[in-house]
């Protein structure tokens, strides 16, 4: 049992011969993949408010210094992401800020909102309305949270980072692993195309890792609703003492993950954090979301690459680059992509008219399409 799992009774085992046998597993194990794809985004950090305080993390602010983005202060960035071409939005906020913070929540209030999750929804809506699909992740959430933000959202994502109870996660406000563990899983319940991933390097082991990546392919064989496992290495910021992981370390890694998942999810690595072109041969296959208009928020002091060095790293692995949605081509499907005896829309009619619509937006979200098709998308 991962440490809180017990609190969600959350039935979630891995197989002790299976850990071993990732254990082994190296770079010489897997083989590149036959292309790249990646996602065009705008990013919007709605708010930098977060009831966790992780070590490694610059993104939160304490109370009283957080920032909330306006309606306003939404709908330029939209536009700029918008005119520039992008197809995804990018939402991402600190988990359960109305908790702890009495400055945001007051205005939320003044602006006619019961919660940073109700304010999602509408600006979603407005993302949906200026021409980009919303990918959000907003954290640890319920069935019934889910349920509500579904129809508004292409995909969703919170990272598992690890099913360890490590010193980086401690604190009077602590996340475990049963409550990540937890959000997967109802997000699964619900149908909602997912990301998750690895935080690399914040005290974890390699069994950990490896137990991890079974935890994470266990939740999915049960629903079928992983997209992609980002594996991402820490990197040094101002509040983390944690030093980056050594190449080797971050190629093991992704070789586990790649022998670890299943064929149709993705093994992704920022290419803005990670020693990206050293890692293409040991099975990644996406670059993640790259903005070409907006910083990488949560670590600022790393810049998204542009396009074209996006190009070279495909062209210097010899594999063709293409762009996809931020939920992937198989997910577009009326049927469960596990189980034939179901007609679960993993999307909702809101998402697929958007993408089928006779306007800019759906044009461009089709070529999307056309781009990927063919590749692991």
């Amino acid at each position: 049992m991962f440490p809180g799992a017990d609190a969600y009774d959350l039935s979630l085992m891995v197989d002790e011969g299976r850990v071993e046998r990732l254990l082994d597993v190296t770079p010489a194990d897997v083989d590149p993949a036959p292309a790249l794809t990646f996602s065009r985004n705008v990013f919007l950090p709605l708010t930098t408010a977060c009831r966790y305080t992780c070590t490694y993390c610059t993104y939160y602010d304490v109370p009283g210094q957080a920032s909330l983005m306006s309606p306003a202060e939404v709908e330029e960035t939209l536009r700029m992401g918008a005119d520039a071409g992008c197809t995804e939005a990018l939402f991402t906020f600190g988990d359960k800020p109305d908790e702890r913070y009495e400055a945001i929540h007051s205005q939320l209030a003044e602006w006619g909102h019961d919660s940073i999750l109700d304010y999602l929804s509408e600006v979603c809506e407005l993302a949906l309305d200026v021409g980009l699909l919303p990918h959000s992740n907003p954290g640890d959430l319920t069935e019934a949270e889910f349920e509500r933000l579904g129809d508004v959202n292409a995909s969703m994502g919170v990272m598992l980072e690890t099913t360890a109870d490590v010193a980086a996660h401690s604190g009077g406000r602590k996340k475990t692993p049963g409550q990540r563990l937890n959000t997967i899983r109802a997000a699964g319940e619900v149908g909602v195309p997912f990301t998750t991933g690895l935080l690399v390097g914040i005290g974890e082991t390699w069994r950990d890792r490896a137990e991890s990546l079974l935890a994470i392919r266990a939740l999915h064989e049960r629903y079928g609703h992983i997209q992609e496992v980002i594996v991402q290495n820490v990197v040094p910021n101002e509040r983390s003492s944690f030093e980056r992981p050594s190449v080797e370390t971050m190629r093991r890694v992704v070789a586990m993950a790649r022998v670890a998942l299943p064929e149709e999810v993705s093994v992704q690595v920022p290419p803005n954090l990670s020693p990206t072109a050293r890692l293409l041969d040991c099975g990644v296959d996406d670059l993640g979301g790259v903005s070409p208009v907006t910083d990488d928020y949560i670590n600022p002091d790393y810049q998204w690459p542009a396009l074209r060095e996006l190009e070279d790293l495909a062209s210097g692995a010899g594999v063709p680059l293409h762009e996809r949605l931020p939920v992937y081509e198989r997910y577009l499907s009326t049927a469960d992509a596990n189980d034939s005896s179901t007609d679960r829309a993993w999307v909702s009619e809101r998402i697929r008219a958007a993408i089928a619509a006779d306007d800019d937006a759906g044009r461009r979200y089709r070529a999307c399409l056309s781009s990927a098709h063919g590749s692991r998308a």
